[in-house]
Order: C-alpha cells, then structure tokens, then sequence
C-alpha cells in the first residue's frame, strides 16, 4: 500500500538549509522536499552530474540554491562548503548530515582495514566534521537551529556482513545524543533518523548481491513494504520543524517496524 502525503505544512520560507549527500537517493529528495517547503538550500556531493541536478530541479520552487563538491573525509573540503554557504546566506537554519556509504559486504574477520577506514572517514568523522561547522555557525548566531543525521537502523541493530557500516552508524547515534545534551540549552537540538529498508541505489546495489534478497527483505518487514525516500524526507523536515521543539537526541527509526520485532 502506497503511503499518503503527510497532512503536515512545512513553512521553511527564508530558512536555510545545509544538506551533504544530496545528489541522489534520500538525500535529493530531503533537498527537494526543503526546496518544496521555501527553504533555501547549500547543497553538496562527490557526484558533480547529479548534485548539479538536484540543485536545477529545487531551483523550480522559486528557492535560492548554491551546490559544491564536498567529500566529507576531508575537512578543506567541508571548510569551503561552509565558506559558500556563509557567503551566499549569511546563515545556517538546519542541517542534515546524510553523506553515507556502505563499504564492501564482508564478515568482520574479512573486513579489510582500508575499508574499514573509508567508511569511518565518511559515515562517521565526515559528519562529525560536519556538525562541528554546524554547530559553531548556530552559535555565532546565537538563534538556535536543528541537525538531522542520517543514520540507520543498522545504527540500532547487528547486521552480518558490513562490520565497518554498522559500526560507523552506532557511532552516529552516540555522537547525535552527545552534541544534543552538549547544546541543548542553547536552542540547538541534534536528532538522528534511522532508515529501515528504503528504495535507494545503496539498497538496489545490496539486493544485487544475491537472488531472491528483495522478496526476503520485503517478507522481513512488518509493513511488507520496502519504504520511500519521501517518507524519510517528511521526518527530516518535522525534525528541522516547530512542530518537534521539544525533541532532540533522538534516533527515530524509519523502518516499517523492522526494529519493533
């Protein structure tokens, strides 16, 4: 069964919002459903083609939109991000750190280091490094603001196979709770939302990996669905939103029920 459109009306007019991973998959649709709310947006992606795309197509709701390279694993990059964002906006409303990638499927004990590692500097230091810039720019302008990371609900459960995914994703969680207590008094609130299994190209490449994997997943979920991007997107909206004020270091698991189980 198809989800209907949430009733809620996001209002993010004059808003700015910062969103890494924002080429394809959950994060162009958590741009483009800002961009539909009035949000304007700093966008960035190691994917050039396609970040300039998501970039164009948010540009249709009459929103202003600025997009650069950035890989997070590295803190020049994220530096000049920050730079143009400033440049442009002047301001930083809401963040959503969903820069992710998944690794090589392997058992732990076949787990190379140099995997290990990439999906550390990504997953886990990039949106560290993120929220650090995030987090110094909301103070300087002493307003508040909201920081979504993009978890998973890996982050919240074992999954055989990506050792070094999982790990970075627990990570997310325990830094997310931390930042929250950390500057909660400033009006800064720091959430996590966890992801079951969503339509993405980082799950069509998992399911390619075996025969019958999409038909097992979907069996798998108490929904008997797998999710949609938008429905991901709605939640980092309401996170980002007056309607979750009093809610921060929380990791909100998007998932059809899986974790219920």
């Amino acid at each position: 069964m198809t989800p209907h459109k949430p009733s809620l009306n996001f209002n993010f007019a004059g808003q700015v919002a910062l969103i890494t991973g924002a080429a394809v998959g959950i994060g162009r649709e958590i741009a483009l459903a800002f961009a539909e709310s009035g949000a304007n947006l700093v966008l960035s992606d190691v994917n050039e083609e396609l970040g300039h795309k998501t970039a164009e197509d948010a540009k249709k709701f009459g929103v202003e939109v600025v997009y650069s390279h950035c890989d997070v694993a590295h803190e020049s990059q994220i530096k000049d991000l920050f730079a143009l964002a400033l440049n442009k906006f002047s301001k930083i409303d809401m963040a959503c750190n969903n820069a992710g990638v998944e690794g090589t499927v392997v058992p732990t004990a076949q787990c190379s280091t140099e995997n290990w590692q990439k999906i550390m500097d990504i997953n886990l230091k990039g949106a560290w490094l993120c929220m650090k810039y995030e987090i110094e720019t909301m103070l300087k302008q002493q307003q508040g603001g909201s920081i979504v990371n993009i978890s998973s609900i890996a982050g919240l459960i074992g999954f055989p196979g990506l050792p070094a995914y999982v790990s970075s994703k627990h990570g997310l969680i325990g830094l997310t709770k931390t930042a929250a207590l950390e500057y909660a008094a400033q009006g800064i609130r720091v959430n996590a939302i966890c992801p079951g299994p969503i339509m993405t190209e980082m799950l069509k490449r998992l399911m390619s990996t075996s025969p019958g994997f999409e038909e097992n997943l979907t069996n798998s979920v108490p929904a008997k669905r797998i999710g949609e991007t938008r429905e991901v997107a709605d939640s980092v909206l309401f996170l980002c939103s007056a309607y979750s004020s009093y809610t921060t270091g929380q990791a909100l698991a998007i998932d059809g029920g899986w974790v219920a189980q």
